[in-house]
């Protein structure tokens, strides 16, 4: 088996709880509910800039949780077009990837925020773009289907 058969969306799914279940005790106010704590760490600040307009721009985790979900969304994308057996691994261990990101969602209080839910947007789109593509370009290459 190759690498390509590896989902790369592992890695935006392993940093969101490496950085909210795994960063630590929440702070005392928000300590009995894990999402809020959640909601409060993805919003710390990472750094801001300053824009012409004079207001700032503030990068948060949050923030780059997402910006490396859609960079991930892209290459996975773009591995779909590719027809082997690795490729067909790949959608398989997508649909893994998506399924505990799920039940992570509906089960992990810490996973119930905005952040999570775009994440696992992007992971349906991934599962659903993998098998669409993968169906559409094996059709090409064998010659199934009509000319059009």
């Amino acid at each position: 088996m190759s690498l390509r058969a590896i989902p790369v969306t592992i890695i935006p799914f392993i940093l969101y709880n490496l950085i909210v279940l795994f960063s630590g005790a929440p702070a005392p106010e928000v300590a009995s509910d894990g999402a809020a704590a959640a909601r409060a760490l993805l919003a710390t600040e990472l750094f801001s800039l300053p824009m012409i307009s004079g207001a700032r721009w503030f990068f948060t985790w949050g923030d780059l949780i997402l910006i490396l979900t859609l960079i991930i969304l892209f290459i996975e994308i773009l591995k779909a077009t590719y027809t082997s057996t690795s490729s067909l691994v790949d959608h398989g261990l997508s649909m893994i990837v998506f399924v505990a990101a799920l039940i992570e969602f509906i089960v992990v209080p810490q996973a119930g925020t905005s952040v999570f839910f775009l994440f696992l947007v992007a992971l349906l789109i991934d599962v659903i773009a993998g098998f669409t593509i993968g169906i559409r370009v094996a059709r090409r290459d064998i010659g199934f289907g009509s000319a059009d």
